[in-house]
Formats: C-alpha cells, sequence, structure tokens
C-alpha cells in the first residue's frame, strides 16, 4: 500500500484521454483528475472489494469519535484518508439498522477518504430505528459545524442518500451550517413530499403537476419507513404499538399478511393505513389532510419544496436511478429546477435502482464519470 495520492493508478493513457474528452471540452479536462475519477467510480462499484483505488492508496483510519457543538454532544465515525487531505465531507447515513456501521455505508466512506477527504460520518439514532424526521436537520447541522471547525479553510460537502437527503438538506437551514456547505451530493433523494408519498403508495408519478400521471410498481419498502417514522406521532399508544408492529413485520417481510393488526387500530391508525393502502393518486392530498396534525406537520417539516433551496449556496450534484421502485427519478429532476442554472448538475442513469449500483453501460459510465469528476474539481476548488 503507497502512501501518496501522486501514486494512483491511473486506467491505460488512451482510455484517460477518451474518458477526459467525454467528460469536458478538449482543453478544459485534466487528465490526471480524469484518471482519479475512473478509479473513484470503480472503487465506489467495488464496495468492500478489491479495486484500483485500495491498492494505490493507504487504508483509510476510522475512529470513533465524541463532539460537542453548543453543549449537545453528538458522536460519529471520523475517516482520516491518512495522506494529505483537501475537503471534508459529512454523509449521513441512511435508514438502515446498522447505521454509521452499514458495510454499504462504510465501504462508501472509505472511497471518499481515499479520495482525501477527510469523512464524518454521524451517529443518527433516528436513521438506526429506520426513522426518517426533520429533527435530525440539527443532528446534521453540528455535525457539519463540527468538520468546519477541524479546518476552516478547507472545501466541505455534504453527501446523503435516498430519504437522508432531506434532513441532509434541512440541516442547511440551521444556524451555524448553511454557510459552511460548499457542494451537496444527493443519490436518489427526494424533493417534494406529497409527490414521493404518491408514489411509494400507489406507484403513480409525473413529471410535473400539470402532467399526466405514469405508473411502475414501487418497492413497499418506502411506505412502512413512513408508517414506522409517524408511529410514534400518533396521540394513541396502542394505535402506536399496532403500526409500529405492522411496520417492522412488512419492512422484514413484505408479503406478510397484517389484516389482524390493521383490524386492531383506532381512528387515527386508521388513518395511516388508509394512506398506505390507497392506489389512486389523486386521493392522496384528502387522505393526508385525513392524518393526524402532527403528522401533516411532519411532513410540511420535511418537504424540500417548501423550502427557499434558492438561498444557498452551495453546488448540488444530484444523481438518481431512472426506474429507481422506491423513490422516481421525478423527484430529483424537481429538485435540479427549483434551483438556479448554475448551481446544479443532473445525472440520471439507468445502472442504479435505489441506491444500489450495478455495473454501468457505456452511457452511464460518462454520466457517472461527469459527477465524480465534478465532486474532484469541487474538492481541488477549480470546478470547470
Amino acid at each position: 500500500m503507497v502512501s501518496s495520492a501522486k501514486s494512483i493508478v491511473l486506467a491505460p493513457w488512451s482510455m484517460v484521454v477518451l474518458a477526459c474528452v467525454l467528460v469536458l471540452p478538449l482543453g478544459s479536462c485534466s487528465p490526471a483528475r480524469t484518471g482519479e475519477a475512473l478509479n473513484v467510480l470503480r472503487d465506489i462499484e467495488a464496495g468492500a472489494g478489491p479495486s484500483d483505488l485500495k491498492d494505490s492508496t493507504p487504508e483509510p483510519d476510522r475512529r470513533a469519535i465524541t463532539f460537542s457543538v453548543e453543549g449537545r454532544e453528538r458522536r460519529g465515525d471520523l475517516y482520516d484518508p491518512n495522506q494529505p487531505v483537501a475537503a471534508g465531507m459529512v454523509i449521513v447515513p441512511g435508514a438502515a439498522e446498522a447505521g454509521k456501521d452499514d458495510p454499504r455505508l462504510v465501504a462508501f466512506a472509505n472511497t471518499f477518504a481515499r479520495a482525501r477527504f477527510e469523512v464524518l460520518v454521524p451517529d443518527v439514532e433516528a436513521m438506526r430505528e429506520l426513522r426518517v424526521t426533520s429533527d435530525d436537520a440539527r443532528v446534521l447541522a453540528d455535525a457539519i459545524i463540527h468538520l468546519h471547525e477541524r479546518d476552516p479553510d478547507r472545501p466541505l460537502g455534504l453527501a446523503a442518500i435516498s430519504f437522508a437527503l432531506g434532513p441532509g438538506v434541512l440541516a442547511l437551514f440551521e444556524p451555524g451550517a448553511g454557510d459552511r456547505v460548499d457542494v451537496v451530493v444527493g443519490v436518489g433523494g427526494y424533493f417534494d413530499v406529497v409527490e414521493t408519498i404518491t408514489f411509494f403508495t400507489t406507484g403513480h408519478y409525473r413529471e410535473s403537476a400539470d402532467a399526466p400521471w405514469q405508473h411502475r410498481t414501487p418497492n413497499e419498502y418506502g411506505k412502512w419507513v413512513f408508517a414506522l417514522s409517524n408511529a410514534n406521532r400518533l396521540d394513541d399508544p396502542d394505535d402506536a404499538q399496532v403500526l409500529t408492529e405492522m411496520a417492522e413485520w412488512k419492512m422484514r417481510y413484505l408479503e406478510a399478511d397484517v389484516s389482524n393488526l390493521a383490524a386492531r387500530l383506532g381512528p387515527q391508525g386508521q388513518a395511516v393505513y388508509d394512506l398506505l393502502t390507497n392506489d389512486d393518486p389523486d386521493r392522496v392530498p384528502a387522505l393526508i389532510a385525513a392524518l393526524p396534525e402532527s403528522i401533516q406537520e411532519e411532513i410540511e417539516a420535511l418537504d424540500l419544496s417548501r423550502k427557499p433551496l434558492e438561498t444557498l449556496a452551495a453546488e448540488f450534484i444530484l444523481i438518481h436511478g431512472r426506474e429507481d421502485p422506491i423513490i422516481p427519478a421525478t423527484e430529483s429532476m424537481a429538485f435540479a429546477r427549483a434551483l438556479p442554472e448554475d448551481q446544479v448538475r443532473l445525472y440520471v442513469v439507468d445502472s442504479i435502482g435505489h441506491v444500489e449500483p450495478e455495473s454501468p453501460g457505456v452511457v452511464d459510465s460518462v454520466r457517472l464519470l461527469r459527477a465524480v469528476y465534478r465532486v474532484l474539481s469541487w474538492r481541488d476548488s477549480v470546478a470547470q
């Protein structure tokens, strides 16, 4: 294992030059950075497996840390690249029981560390409990502040996958955090909560509010994350317990029959269940309006379409799978339209389902290479 980022093994020179031409107009592309981007992309695809990037860079040092921001104690994992650091990156763990210890997230964080990012992955309790909540915005904001304070002069980014992009972006509106982040990398994220709920409950999606509905069979996992995230917002503790049990069963066995549990629901729990089992997209707004007020307030709080995104200074790099079965790609498309044109790059690809990458074809390879190149260009503070 070598000790310097300068010794990164590049692809054959002819391939690098071709990739460089494909990534940016001739004369404005760095072959060295293109070669590094190829290695980073392959390392992401490899996960914990072997890759040229692993062979040519030091093993990152991952250690648990505790930090405090204005008296709030937080925990997380810090990844030290064991080579000169060029930038910082806060990576938001997704809704997974292993949280920051999820092997896929650890591999992703290690890739960034090998690319000379000092990475902080905060421990987010709600995400470990498979809940997505706007309350986590403050946790993530504190992680941003802490990593910034470790070196205020270097660039700082935020990366989030799937539903975690919501709390991640909300963190930018928390005091002391928004002006510290230079770039946001979002993979398979949402924008409009109502449209997202419509898709994961009914399978319907559309490119705009006045466009016709399209349909694709969704993965039901998303709606049970919603149920679990909101069960504790019900006033009736019995309803909360039943809905939690129902969601936990479904998230482990999507084919499980929960009709016996549904029969025990009171009015509030039944309102949630009615939304989850509805298949008519035009009924979704009325069903949301029938939910307990506490859940409606949380839906509004998590809804990025209600936020003044144009006031944020960060650049957004959005990547989304065209056939995503949990959050449709139209969400990232709408997100991109809500931002100033010069602050967003959108890459819609066929080789990602929801967040799991597959072996990309030529077209997707070019798109993903452009995305990675953009991140590395920003890291070097010379984005093209």
